[in-house]
């Protein structure tokens, strides 16, 4: 089978967080501990499998919403009786949650537990392998340690300080700072990567390697400005910019085993295992309990596939408007009349009118099936179970290690060696080519730059996080006017602060 082997073993090592490392009267490790249940290799590898599956958990889902949708790039609108939800869409996209409010208590929350759920299926591992004398163990903890930044390094980016869980101890823990955290993580991933390999077997495919951790650094140090700084409720003072770091991560991965793939569709299809543009994945499996790509029906309307999607996500439209008509990669978004994507055969809505896709979406309240452009940049897998497909979910490519090389080179004043690095990205996705002007300033390049990232990754997971760095993301409501500050910051989920007393609150909330 294409996918790692790992992600096929049995899942019998899996734990459960209810309350996300803090709760002061749930059993997080159920009836599987350390001393019951790892023995030897078998068992630990199972242990680890556990690990990865929660990579696959934490990587789209709740995660890619919040960073989508409250942000410039994404909009659910509600459809007469669908994708209303108690509201949580609106207070998304017009940036009104609170502590306790639906959004919070659903997706923020989810998100919370989704990630310290992770963290605890590390710290069991950890635990347990520490006095183990298994094969490969140093390769065993680095990736497990690894894993655990990951998850981190998202509880990180939308709360700023948590609580540095290590041990498998059940007790409350109090939150460290943003910038203790960006430590943390940096200093477990600069320790795993001598212990992790610069490839692995294809029947490995899918595990954590060194171009790993050198992609997850380059993110880091790209926003280290972001992450090392503090948020009051005035809002964020900056912390100390990282750009040289950013680079020689970036230059790493440049170096390793990856390459821009000719076409960038071959990323995204159900055979992209294949692709040599992907840095760090979550690999999928078209098969049910294995954690198939499911955010493919999410955006595409009821009658557009089988089994029936969701006709929720759409692109908002000033977003889909800053694609250039000549850019291969806008037929990654569906506009206008609309084709069953199996049969080809022309599609109505469900009044029976013929279905068709509208840029603009006059009221996100009160919208039609139609309003609002869908992205299908992961088309449909034949071999799907259900709406469960084989698309593995890239957490980075290396067209993103490019323009984070690009946009730190600009920020040191060395704009003349970073347009060649946008136009290696460009090179592929417009023929005639269309290169970005070779004299641009520094202040035109970084715009150039923030555009084309959101055209590259869109729907993979990074605006929200972008426009934090860029200075944009307060306004990025629906509200038209002027947003809270402290809202780069997500509220810590009042069913966290209810269970564990050491924790408080972000400012603001």
């Amino acid at each position: 089978m294409r996918h790692t082997k790992i992600l096929t073993s049995l899942f019998v090592a899996l734990v459960v967080v209810p309350q996300g490392c803090t709760n002061l009267s749930e059993d997080p490790y159920s009836v599987i501990t350390p001393e019951k249940f790892y023995q030897n290799d078998d068992e630990v590898r199972s242990g680890l499998a556990a690990v990865y599956s929660q990579l696959n958990t934490v990587s789209t889902g709740n995660q890619q919403y919040l960073n989508e949708i409250t942000s410039d790039e994404g909009v659910i609108p509600t459809r007469g009786q669908d994708w209303f939800d108690n509201g949580v869409h609106l207070e998304a996209q017009r940036h009104t949650w609170q502590a306790g409010s639906p959004l919070a208590l659903n997706q923020i929350n989810s998100t919370w537990v989704q990630s310290f759920t992770g963290v605890a299926r590390a710290n069991v591992l950890l635990a347990a392998v520490e006095n183990l004398p298994i094969a490969n163990k140093a390769r065993t903890i680095a990736e497990t340690r690894v894993l655990r930044a990951y998850f981190y390094y998202h509880l990180m980016d939308l709360f700023g300080g948590v609580p540095l869980v290590t041990t498998t101890e059940v007790e409350p823990h109090e939150r460290t700072t943003r910038a203790e955290t960006f430590a943390f993580i940096e200093k477990e991933l600069t320790e795993a990567r001598k212990d992790l390999p610069v490839a692995w077997p294809s029947s490995d495919y899918g595990r954590a390697t060194q171009g790993w951790v050198d992609a997850m650094l380059a993110h880091m140090y790209l926003n280290a400005e972001v992450y090392t700084g503090t948020v009051t409720a005035g809002g964020l003072q900056k912390g100390s910019a990282q750009w040289q770091k950013a680079i020689d991560a970036a230059d790493r991965v440049i170096a390793g085993p990856y390459k821009l793939t000719a076409d960038q569709a071959a990323n995204f299809r159900a055979d992209n295992n294949t692709s040599t543009e992907i840095v760090m994945v979550s690999a999928r499996r078209p098969e049910s309990g294995l954690n198939g790509y499911g955010t493919i029906s999410n955006n595409l309307h009821y009658n557009q596939f089988s089994p029936a999607p969701n006709n929720g996500r759409a692109v908002e439209p000033p977003t889909y408007r800053k694609f250039d008509p000549d850019d291969k990669r806008r037929a990654a978004i569906l506009e206008g009349p609309q084709f069953h994507l199996v049969t080809g055969a022309a599609i109505n809505d469900r009044s029976g009118a013929r279905l068709v896709y509208t840029v603009d979406i006059p009221d996100i309240t009160q919208a039609t099936e139609g309003n609002g452009v869908r992205i299908y940049k992961w088309p449909y897998d034949p071999a799907r179970v259900t709406n469960l497909h084989g698309n593995d979910f890239a957490i980075f490519r290396l067209a993103e290690i490019l323009l984070i090389k690009a946009e730190a080179l600009n920020e040191l004043g060395r704009t003349s060696e970073a347009i060649p690095l946008v136009n290696q990205i460009r090179a592929r996705a417009f023929t005639p080519p269309k290169p970005i002007a070779s004299n641009l300033s520094q202040a035109q390049l970084r715009t150039a730059i923030f555009d084309e990232r959101q055209i590259e990754l869109l729907e993979e997971g990074r605006r929200r996080t972008d426009q934090i760095r860029q200075g944009t993301y307060l306004l990025a409501s629906w509200n038209h006017e002027a947003d809270a500050p402290f809202r780069v910051l997500m509220p810590i989920p009042q069913t966290q602060m209810d269970a564990n007393p050491l924790l408080v609150q972000n400012p603001g909330y």
